[in-house]
This record gives structure tokens, sequence and C-alpha cells, in this order.
């Protein structure tokens, strides 16, 4: 099971590089089947590049530190 405050400490390393071009990215929930779920804020949730942000930059982060992570979504 992936632990919620690892993800936020992950998060927290990735968050300065999005508030640099104006955005944000905010936990939501961990679920018991290994998914986080997270939104993106401010330039990140409207930006057209924001599933390769989602994808290529957050979960490919979180998914580094915690191998069982299976995916990261966007709500």
């Amino acid at each position: 099971m992936v632990d919620r405050t690892k993800v936020q400490e992950v998060i927290e390393r990735v968050r300065p590089f999005l508030q640099r071009d104006g955005g944000d990215v905010q936990l939501v929930d961990v679920t018991d089947d290994d998914v986080v779920k997270v939104k993106l804020t401010g330039a990140c949730g409207h930006c057209p590049m924001s599933m390769m942000t989602l994808k290529g930059g957050i979960e490919a982060e979180l998914k580094k530190s915690l191998p069982a992570l299976k995916a990261v979504e966007a709500v």
C-alpha cells in the first residue's frame, strides 16, 4: 500500500517546478488500490500540456520513490 505521507513528500519536491510556471498540485486522495488522485491548479489546471505534466512529471517522480504506485489521476 502506498503511504500518503510519502506521496505528499514527493509532491512537495515537484511543486516548485509547477509553481515556477504559475501552476500547482494538490493531493486529493490515495486509494486502496494504490492510485493517487491530484488536482492541478493555477496555470496547470487549464494548460494543454497538463497531461504530460501529470504523467511525465508528477507520476514519474512518484513511481521512482513509490514503486507500488499504479497511477496518478487528475480529478
